[in-house]
């Protein structure tokens, strides 16, 4: 989708994983909490978030993937749009079946220099474990595992559903189907945007949108 829109897409894990490959003492510690399928704490995030926001990738919008993750993420994050003069156009919920959300992302391989990604049953390699471009080599993430994804999945229902209400509220909340074929969901998405945007500035720094 962004690449469509030409807006930047910001995922925490992307920049949780980058700072934890990079052996910082700050992605130590999220690399330690995501190995055993638990959140990384809001002051972590936020200030990880907060930084990349006010980069200048962001000027002409942005899509926030993975976060926020707590009512306090939520919170904080319209404080900080707020005071740069932006708020979110929408909030988008992937719903989907535990099980098949379980199938999905334990058979998920990874290219790790491009970030291709593949997947063993619904979007094979064609060749087994390489990657289709260079034929390098495909990963497992390391907490992309069933035990790993049950207990984040808890936490979910615990912690992160009630973001939910929080965006419901303000009218900013789009319930997908998660299960359609790729192509489905982003029409939704384009549809959902498209009826929000008509009553929103036109400012590509308003641009901002969460899922």
């Amino acid at each position: 989708m962004c690449i469509r829109d030409r807006v930047s897409t910001q995922s925490t894990g992307d920049m949780l994983r980058a700072a934890a490959a990079a052996g910082t003492e700050l992605g130590k510690q999220a690399k330690k909490i995501m190995d055993a399928g638990g959140l990384v704490s809001d002051d972590i995030m936020v200030s990880l978030i907060q930084e990349n926001l006010r980069s200048p990738v962001c000027r002409k919008g942005f899509l926030l993937d993975g976060f926020p993750r707590t009512i306090t993420q939520a919170e904080k994050l319209d404080s900080m749009l707020a005071q740069d003069g932006q708020k979110l156009d929408a909030a988008f919920e992937f719903a989907i079946d535990d099980q098949l959300l379980l199938s999905r992302i334990t058979g998920r391989l990874i290219h790790p220099k491009s970030g291709r990604t593949y997947h063993v049953e619904f979007n094979p390699p064609k060749e087994p474990m390489k990657d289709d471009v260079t034929g390098e080599p495909l990963h497992h993430r390391s907490d992309d595992n069933a035990e790993a994804l049950k207990k984040r999945l808890a936490t979910y229902h615990q912690s992160t559903a009630p973001v939910l209400g929080y965006y419901k509220n303000k009218n900013l909340l789009t319930t997908l189907d998660a299960s359609k074929k790729q192509d489905e969901v982003y029409k939704k998405i384009k549809q959902a945007l498209n009826i929000c945007l008509l009553y929103t500035s036109p400012s590509p720094r308003d641009r901002t949108r969460s899922r």
